[in-house]
């Protein structure tokens, strides 16, 4: 019975809220009835001492002059089940701006002996303005709180700890309390300021960081752990992440100010943690000055600009004040979304969306002669390993064919910069993927070695990218979503991880550093175990490894290493200013032996097999090992 009552209430309060004229006749009301209380009260109770019909008429100038200021500050139009604490502000302001005038104008009849209705003793203008504040304000949060009781069962509610009690916890946790459908319910902060622990803030308890024991979690029925504070290192972040996340509790953070809807948090806008946050490393400082005189009027043209990572050097690029973008994929959909993101967020943007390929030599040229590109990142490319193992000849022709028509059109059409993106697979290669890219780099040295030309052509390498199209990422998502298994090729496979903003940056700095032919490596941190990153995962879906989603092992793929290299054992490291970027210097490419090799199996790519395609890639680069026999080539 009592259940179907809260059914049918919580079904009205969704379906219904009190329409505004009727909440301000409540209101009016209780500012009427209020006042006779006050006079009563005034009087002990005692109906003879006063003229109910003269406390009746200064009741109606009171209930006038609260009206008046009810409407001057709309303190009636606020969703009673949603008062927050701006709300009981309006009511106090409000009805202190009528108080005030009453006294002025209480005080103003006795000195000008004004009517005797306009003269009301101050002590009831006193109890009359504590009444009516106390009622309006404890109307409201009794409905407020009685929503709370039918609308979120305690049996569902999860309880949070907040990690920050400075003004964004107090911000999340009246942002809580505001939106009782939400189910949470706060339990208390945590802070390491060791002046608050063991104190109240906004009257729930502030603990250490120490508090956070299995035992602990589990006699609060702690659930949810928030991260709730401004300027926290990434190091600071990863080891409290750490110490969390095999608590089982589900983990959010607050977003930044800049993206709250109108300056105001919503609880939907609180996001679950992200494996990135797991890297732990502190942003990357960039040199603004140089990357900003080497963009200035310049035309940009970014080959692969729909893809994860042209389109995030297009979006880095958005913030500098450059002549055009060219942008360039021959993927039709991916260019069609990043079309309307552009024109969505980056409305000042002036870009040309163009679908071509970039071995197609014909159409590229019409392109290079119509605007005459000053830079070009070239991030256009096959890259996933497997794919490429079954298909050396794409590799070969859209990779190294690739590179070598625009690279070959930069110097044409004179322009100043070639960036192109390599990756660690090229490294000591032992697949397709990372030969076809071994011999794009070595093609990039030999272009900037070549008399004549005055195009400055960078390469810039480094690992696998979090989140990028067809990464480990979002396929261990999807696995976890369908309820596992999760596949891993080897428990000790290892990989080296950067997020797609961080290359990208590092991508337009290196791409301004030097004098050309340099291969810049980026600083990736320390390699991460793929096994660590699923199990990591697993937990961040709330689910436990093993148990929840099982974790299977497959086998190391064609090609596949255990581990991947960002430097070959013949390349020295040089530093740099950027301490996230290195130079490693490597012998110097013979561009006419280098061509000719190339020429020769692009002009005959498809009358040679696979295992020609192979061969003619160990020709160009001698450290390349096969480790897999090819089949079907």
């Amino acid at each position: 019975m009592i259940n179907r009552l809260k059914h049918r209430t919580i079904e009205i309060f969704r379906n219904h809220s009190l329409p505004r004229w009727f909440v301000l006749f409540i209101d009016i009301t209780a500012v009427f009835l209020t006042f006779l209380v006050a006079y009563l009260l005034r009087f002990n109770f005692d109906l003879h001492i006063f003229s109910m019909l003269v406390a009746v008429n200064q009741a109606v100038l009171i209930c006038t002059a609260y009206l008046v200021f009810m409407f001057l500050f709309k303190s009636y139009t606020g969703l009673i089940r949603q008062t927050t604490v701006k709300d009981t502000f309006i009511i106090a302001v409000t009805n202190s701006s009528a108080f005030l005038v009453l006294i002025i104008l209480t005080v103003a009849s006795r000195r000008l002996n004004l009517n005797s209705y306009l003269n009301i003793p101050l002590s009831i203008l006193s109890i009359h303005y504590v009444a009516v504040t106390v009622a309006l304000i404890f109307f409201r949060v009794s409905i407020k709180m009685f929503y709370v009781y039918v609308s979120v069962p305690s049996s569902n509610r999860k309880n949070v700890l907040i990690y920050g009690s400075g003004e964004t916890g107090i911000i999340v946790k009246r942002v809580l309390e505001s939106d009782p459908r939400s189910g949470y319910q706060l339990k208390g902060f945590i802070d390491d300021n060791l002046k608050l622990q063991g104190k109240k803030v906004d009257g729930f308890p502030v603990y250490s960081i120490n508090v956070l024991t299995k035992d602990f979690i589990e006699s609060e029925g702690i659930k949810v752990f928030i991260f709730a504070i401004k300027n926290l290192s990434a190091t600071k972040k990863k080891e409290i992440l750490e110490s969390v996340i095999n608590l089982g509790l589900e983990i959010f953070d607050t977003p930044s100010f800049d993206t709250w809807l109108n300056g105001h948090l919503q609880v939907k806008q609180l996001r679950k943690v992200q494996i990135e946050d797991l890297l732990g490393r502190d942003p990357i400082k960039l040199d603004l000055r140089r990357i900003e005189e080497g963009l200035r009027n310049k035309t940009i043209l970014v080959s692969g600009a729909a893809g994860s990572i042209g389109s995030e050097i297009v979006r880095q690029l958005t913030r500098y004040k450059y002549k055009q973008l060219i942008l360039i994929d021959q993927a039709e959909t991916p260019c069609f979304y990043l079309d309307n993101e552009l024109k969505d967020k980056f409305s000042t943007c002036h870009f040309e969306m163009i679908i071509g390929d970039v071995t197609n030599e014909v159409r590229m040229d019409q392109i290079f002669r119509k605007y005459r590109p000053d830079v070009i990142f070239h991030a256009a490319a096959y890259k996933h390993v497997p794919v490429m193992e079954a298909n050396p000849h794409e590799a070969f022709r859209v990779n190294v064919g690739g590179t070598k028509i625009m690279s070959e059109l930069a110097i044409k059409y004179k322009a100043e910069k070639f960036v192109m993106i390599s990756t660690d697979k090229a490294v000591n290669p032992t697949n397709v993927m990372g030969a076809s890219k071994k011999v794009c780099e070595l093609l990039v040295q030999a272009q900037a070695r070549r008399l004549g030309t005055d195009t400055q052509f960078v390469t810039t390498r480094f690992g696998n990218v979090l989140g990028s199209n067809g990464s480990v990422i979002p396929l261990f998502k999807k696995q976890i979503a369908d309820g596992g298994p999760v596949t891993i090729t080897h428990p000790d496979i290892t990989r080296f991880f950067m997020t797609i903003p961080e290359a990208c940056q590092l991508v337009l700095e290196a791409g301004f550093m030097g004098n050309g032919g340099e291969i810049f490596i980026f600083d990736m941190g320390e390699p991460v175990k793929i096994l660590d990153i699923a199990i990591r995962l697993i937990q961040l879906s709330g689910l436990e490894p093993y148990d929840d989603i099982e974790i299977k092992f497959t086998g190391l793929r064609p090609g596949e290493k255990l581990y991947e290299e960002l430097f070959a054992d013949s390349e020295q490291q040089l530093p740099t200013h950027n301490p996230k970027i290195s130079i490693a210097r490597v012998a110097d490419a013979d561009y006419e032996t280098i061509y000719l090799k190339i020429n020769n199996t692009l002009n005959v790519i498809y009358k040679k097999s696979g295992t020609e395609i192979i061969e003619a890639m160990k020709e160009i680069v001698p450290g390349y090992t096969s480790k897999f026999e090819l089949v079907n080539h």
